[in-house]
């Protein structure tokens, strides 16, 4: 999985747009990030900024943007109705996908000394990256703002976590930490009526609501029903309608769909109806692919299903499009990065009529990597066509369980197409280097190695990905619904293809090399990998014969 991180920066700057836009200019140049969202606001004078990126990528974007904002806003002059204490003010780093939380508390903190020992600006760290109990909250790290800095830099317990305990009085001080996706995300009601609104608001809010005693006249507070969750009541008269508007602390410790349920529950008892909902700003794919799992299981539905389907599940079930149409290559984060390769969105014939033309790529791996996405999409639609069918009760999670594990692998192979046929354009690039000199001729023999090393790398995973389509397709053979035993059949033949093929490129894309550990141990790999599947393929083949002879 692709490694995304998100940075949302807050710079003490909202009205002039020219220094806004000189330090979204540093986001911008760095490779690997991509700028998603700018949010100045002029009462508060302060710009909320998102971009999303590798790790390396997100960390050097936000230590160039911070750098930035130290030289062109001066905290002595600064006054916005926001509470805030430095140039940058906060910059928490969140995961999205394919990172850990541990890992960007570890750009939190390598950032913060960087920008601590580099650019003299006291840092502290909170959330998730605190070093202390007291440090996880913003608002306590902040107290006093930018006119009671100095004094408390000269407080023992107020000491940067990184940086000098010395007053700053252009930069401030910057907080840095790591926290989880924070879902802006609005339930709409059929009502106008905005204290309905609050009513539901404070009883789902973890916070809860404060309640007073008919009698004694004692205040209490009742706990809301969900976790992780913030939410007030108000009204749109853009909408003309009442909405329910929340900040999901944690979507792993509360589900999306378990938010919009609530809300509907709660709906309910005070005579009012949910109408569909709001996604504000941006949402990770797991988060939106949660829903489209969790409203499948509840249709009785197998969710072993393209992702594609698990996300229009999601946005149909919530009703997302009933304010404005939600586009999820906007929405989704991880879409606003994932390209796909000019090979896999070509129509079949345009696919056909390149693979037929005289040049060299697509060849023969991207087609082994092609029937490794025909044998796993086969394995699928069998599971799908097994799950919840009268006879077939008993292999029902099985198939469920194959179905759901068919789609990424299905998704890597067609990934695998393109990255196939890059692999050998790198491989004839390096060929194409100049060759004059001597030095040319080293560079160019290093790069040909290095890219035959990448051109081998691509087939052999390809090649052990092959064993885990054989392997679905068996179970498919053996215990699928035998109305669609020649599809799962077929699905044992291309995982053999794909096998062969794939061995086929990594032969020969070592067959040149000096013999050394990386040719020895990748061809003699590469050989019983593909002995394996053509074992698992036998077996399928066995099973045909004797289900469909005379």
């Amino acid at each position: 999985m692709k490694k995304i991180v998100e940075c949302v920066p807050n710079f003490s700057e909202g009205r002039d747009t020219g220094i806004i836009e000189q330090i979204t200019a540093e986001i911008k140049k760095i490779a690997g990030v991509e700028l998603l969202d700018v949010d100045p606001g002029r009462d508060t004078n302060r710009t909320v900024v998102t971009f999303a990126g590798s790790p390396v990528a997100v960390e050097e974007a936000a230590f160039q943007a911070i750098k930035k904002a130290a030289e062109l806003i001066d905290m002595s002059r600064h006054s916005g109705a926001h509470p805030r204490m430095g140039a940058t003010d906060v910059c928490p780093f969140v995961p999205v996908a394919g990172v850990t939380m541990d890992e960007c508390v570890e750009i939190a903190r390598k950032l913060g000394r960087r920008v601590g020992e580099e650019l003299s600006i006291p840092v502290y760290l909170y959330e998730e990256a605190a070093s202390s109990a007291e440090r996880q909250s913003l608002a306590y790290i902040r107290e006093g703002e930018y006119e009671g800095l100095a004094e408390k830099l000269k407080k023992k317990e107020f000491k940067p976590d990184f940086g000098q305990a010395v007053f700053n009085q252009r930069a401030g001080a910057t907080v840095i930490g790591a926290r989880e996706f924070l879902i802006a995300y609005n339930v709409n009601l059929n009502t106008r009526n905005v204290k309905l609104a609050k009513e539901i608001a404070n009883r789902m809010r973890e916070k809860g609501r404060v309640v007073k005693d008919p009698e004694t006249g004692v205040k209490k507070t009742i706990p809301g029903t969900l976790k992780a969750v913030r939410a007030v009541g108000w009204y749109i008269d853009q909408y003309q309608m009442a909405q329910i508007s929340i900040n999901l602390l944690n979507y792993n410790i509360t589900p999306l769909h378990q938010v919009f349920e609530e809300a509907e529950r709660l709906a309910v008892e005070f005579g009012v109806r949910v109408t569909g909902s709001e996604l504000v700003g941006l949402i990770p794919l797991e988060a939106v692919l949660q829903v489209g799992r969790h409203y499948l299981r509840k249709q009785g539905s197998c969710i072993g299903v393209d992702e594609k389907e698990l996300v229009r599940t999601a946005v149909q079930s919530l009703g997302l499009a009933e304010i404005s149409p939600f586009k999820p290559e906007h929405k989704i984060i991880e879409y606003r990065f994932r390209k796909t390769g000019p090979l896999a969105a070509m129509n079949l014939v345009d696919f056909c009529a390149e693979l037929a033309s005289d040049s060299p790529a697509p060849g023969g791996g991207s087609i082994a990597a092609l029937n490794g996405g025909l044998s796993a999409g086969l394995s699928a639609m069998v599971g799908n066509l097994t799950y919840g069918k009268k006879g077939y009760e008993a292999v029902r999670d099985e198939m469920g369980s194959v179905a759901e594990k068919a789609q990424p692998l299905k998704d890597f192979f067609i990934e695998a197409i393109d990255k196939d046929t890059e692999a050998f354009n790198g491989l004839m690039a390096a060929f194409a280097l100049p060759k004059k000199s001597d030095e040319e001729k080293r560079l160019r023999q290093e790069a040909i190695e290095e890219a035959t090393k990448g051109a081998t790398l691509i087939p052999f995973s390809v090649l052990e990905k092959s064993r885990t389509a054989a392997e679905l397709a068996l179970v498919m053979v053996m215990k699928g619904n035998r109305n669609s035993l020649s599809d799962a059949g077929v699905a044992g033949l291309t995982a053999a293809v794909c096998a062969e093929g794939a061995l086929y490129n990594v032969l020969i894309n070592t067959q040149e090399m000096a013999a050394g550990p990386f040719r020895d141990d990748t061809r003699s790999q590469a050989r019983q990998l593909c002995s394996a599947v053509l074992e698992i393929v036998a077996k399928i083949k066995a099973i045909m014969d004797k289900e469909l002879g005379d």
